[in-house]
């Protein structure tokens, strides 16, 4: 079969255009995810660490979701490992002036400086 310049042109400019549009509507998807996720990470880090509690075990301001997902990420109170405890961890929220607790990015509630979760990260 014989295909004749202009035909091949033609539908190679479309293909082009196709992919080009299509990369192009991804991007601007990927970037509205990450910015809004970016929003959303500074909205659930504020809560973190503004519970007034006098005892970082004081649970009390904490909803039961919250207490089942800090179970799941293995919150211990004290770490069993002593170089991997909240205060070196990056996602440790040091505690406000004059109070004793910190608080974790990835829930909300108290958290104990020489505690210890299984998604201990280290500080960079």
């Amino acid at each position: 079969m014989k295909v004749n310049r202009r035909k091949f042109c033609e539908q190679a400019v479309t293909k082009v255009s196709v992919i080009a549009l299509g990369s192009m509507g991804l991007l601007a998807c990927a970037d509205k995810k990450e910015s809004s996720s970016s929003s959303e990470e500074s909205t659930a880090v504020a809560p973190a660490n503004d519970l007034d509690v006098d005892s970082c075990d004081d649970l009390s301001k904490v909803s039961a979701e919250e207490i089942k997902k800090r179970e799941s990420l293995g919150y211990e109170e004290t770490t069993p490992i002593p170089d991997k405890q909240c205060s070196s961890c990056n996602l440790y929220i040091p505690p406000k002036e004059g109070k004793s607790c910190g608080g974790c990015i990835l829930f909300k509630g108290p958290v104990y400086e020489d505690a210890y979760c299984t998604y201990w990260a280290p500080q960079v």
